[in-house]
């Protein structure tokens, strides 16, 4: 028998063998041949056999553990998955839930509940604010389905409201002799982390010992803090919270040995917008008040940002939460461990990872990739040393231990392919174009001059992100694009000063070059075949680059129409939907403005007139239109000049 040549060889002869020691070794919650509950029969949507597969694995979970996640490609009905997998999990007993979702999302997850879930309550977190005449909405509101539009109607509160009990032993049995029907509430994102502002807190002593001196007002003593006990003055309250640990040394003197306190010396400002993150109002005061918790699009949610702390803060007051995502990793092993310290901190303290950036730092150790660079200067004589220089940086990648110790027990995984019978054929297809001869001499040109600076100013990095932008964007907007100039430390006058990479020449506007040429033939074929056309481009902002494309096919007959930010989130779903009524051909729009949530099934051709570099945004955007309800085929086609810098993000 030949040995194979490398690993992809190896896993492709032994690929059946390898799968059923692997489903020995670890047997799933629900296999294919175990009965799902009887209660997915009571959905008003029917699920497809490998999302009732999901939806019984997250059940299972949900029986041993708190926390579980679905973990599924763009349109196999995360959303259906979780609301059955709540609806099977409540036992017919009334519920309530709390999903936390996009804000261009929390109509859609208002009418697919209604639609998916029998005798349900749907409720909008509209915020926890002062009510004044600018704000449309505010406090807790039902909505209702009318004529497939959500509105609002019907019962009216606020959080304040629900979180007394009053007569009742517990607020949540208040909840239920009112409203006695399973009820989810729905919070955007946005929304839901969006707190109060806050102003300084200190003090200038008008006496004694420390007169005139910045004090702490809970003690009126001066303020030190850092390792060295530097005390604080005025201008040191800027933009940034600070806080002091009270109990510890204090300048020169030592107070009294007893527990370390927490000082902060921030706190709300009541002269403006008195408001209240809703859901950290939640956490605070309505622990025990929801059974479920959703978040949805997770994967926006890895950082250390109000709103992934809000996801922190949902999976501790509910008894049972499910997180939704297509893209969990984005290529690096760090981007999961906020949350999953989020949804199981007890596993990962187990682990022996801490939270913040020396855990992040073990976890990529254990289960990324970093690379160590060592750069040695030669030595400028025969007395001097070399100089080393060491760096470590994290680089794409993530073990398989990372599957199996984490994500295996945790999550539901599907795939289009597992409900390809309901779904048209999907095609991806790169479109390599020639420059014209004038524009590729002046690419060249500043291909060149990139070179040269690189080398005369190796390690700067000011060159690179200048350069790398310009020769991502020269191609498609070769015109008033300036100067480039990069930022260097200069020693002998202890500033920094600028110095010109490259001049850059100047085409003409007027001509219409082979990138959108081709743009304008590949959308007036799938015209020509009844197929309306979704185009992507990543620069809309001072080199934008959509408004041109909309006048080039404008000037071509296409009607054709620009998404932009002025469209708050919650908004585009409608703004599509008269756009379409209005008789449009063509949208052209940044991918991150439609890459989650939004389904462009009217639009079954796409088209990437340019990319970019997230793999977040390129599989989420890409996937819009293949949809469940989509009857069309779906082709997705990345446009890109050859010989140039896109053609790598392409590939």
């Amino acid at each position: 028998m030949q040995l194979p040549k490398d690993i992809n060889e190896y896993l492709r002869a032994w690929a059946p063998e390898l799968g059923e020691r692997i489903l020995q070794t670890y047997p799933p919650l629900q296999g294919f041949d175990d009965a799902a509950s009887p209660l997915t029969g009571e959905l008003l949507r029917k699920p497809f056999p490998a999302q009732t597969l999901a939806m019984m694995g997250v059940v299972k979970r949900w029986n041993e553990a708190r926390a579980a996640a679905v973990i599924a490609e763009c349109g196999t009905g995360k959303t259906l998955i979780s609301l059955g997998a709540v609806h099977v999990h409540s036992d017919r007993k009334p519920f309530t839930a709390l999903a936390m979702v996009p804000p261009q999302l929390v109509e859609k997850w208002a009418r697919e509940t209604l639609l998916t879930l029998p005798r349900v309550r749907v409720f909008f977190i509209d915020g926890l604010r002062t009510a004044t005449s600018s704000v449309g909405h505010a406090g807790v509101n039902e909505v209702r389905l009318r004529n497939n539009r959500i509105i609002r109607e019907g019962l009216r509160t606020t959080l304040t409201e629900l979180r007394q009990r009053k007569a009742a032993r517990t607020a949540r049995r208040r909840w239920d002799s009112i409203c006695g029907f399973p009820a989810l509430f729905i919070v955007g994102r946005d929304r839901g982390k969006l707190s109060y502002f806050w102003r300084h807190a200190h003090a200038m002593a008008a006496c004694g010992r420390y007169q005139g001196s910045v004090v702490n007002p809970d003690t009126g003593c001066p303020i030190y803090l850092g390792e060295d006990g530097q005390r604080l003055l005025s201008v040191d309250f800027r933009k940034a919270k600070l806080s002091e640990i009270l109990g510890g040394p204090n300048g020169d003197e030592f107070k009294k040995s007893r527990r370390a306190l927490y000082s902060a010396l921030w706190q709300a400002d009541g002269k403006k917008i008195r408001r209240f993150a809703p859901v950290d109002f939640i956490g605070r005061y309505m622990p025990d008040f929801f059974d479920y918790a959703i978040a949805d699009e997770v994967h926006e949610l890895k950082g250390d940002t109000a709103q992934g702390n809000a996801l922190g803060t949902l999976a501790g007051c509910a008894q049972h939460t499910v997180v939704l995502t297509g893209t969990l990793l984005g290529g690096y092993a760090d981007e999961v461990f906020n949350i999953l310290f989020r949804m199981h901190p007890a596993r990962m303290v187990q682990e022996g990872f801490e939270f913040g950036e020396a855990g992040v730092r073990m976890f990529t150790e254990t289960y990324g990739l970093l690379e160590k660079i060592t750069v040695i200067e030669p030595a400028d004589n025969a007395c001097s040393e070399a100089r080393v220089t060491k760096r470590v940086r994290r680089r794409p990648g993530a073990s398989p231990l990372l599957f199996g110790r984490f994500l295996m027990s945790l999550g539901a995984f599907i795939s289009l392919e597992d409900i390809s019978e309901a779904l048209p054929p999907y095609r991806e297809e790169v479109v390599s174009i020639e420059m014209d001869p004038p524009l590729k001499e002046a690419y060249r040109k500043l291909e060149e001059d990139v070179k040269t600076a690189l080398k005369e100013h190796r390690g700067n990095q000011s060159v690179m992100s200048v350069a790398l932008n310009a020769l991502l964007l020269y191609p498609d907007r070769p015109f008033r694009l300036g100067n480039l100039y990069g930022l260097e430390f200069d020693a002998e006058t202890q500033r920094r000063g600028k110095f010109l990479i490259s001049a850059t020449p100047d085409l003409s506007e007027d001509q219409v070059y082979a990138k959108e040429r081709r743009l304008v033939e590949e959308v007036k074929a799938e015209l020509s075949c009844g197929r309306r056309c979704q185009v992507y481009a990543v620069y809309t902002q001072k080199r934008d680059v959509t408004r041109r494309l909309e006048q080039i096919l404008f000037n071509e007959g296409i009607r054709v129409a620009v998404l932009t930010t002025d469209v708050p989130p919650e908004t585009r779903e409608g703004w599509y939907e008269r756009q379409l009524r209005g008789g449009v051909q063509a949208v052209i729009c940044h991918p991150k403005l439609v890459q989650t949530g939004l389904d462009l099934i009217d639009f079954p051709t796409i088209l990437f007139y340019e990319s970019g570099y997230s793999i977040y945004v390129l599989r989420q955007a890409s996937r819009r239109s293949w949809r469940i309800g989509q009857r069309l085929p779906v082709k997705v086609k990345f446009l890109h000049y050859a010989e140039r810098c896109r053609r790598a993000a392409c590939g």
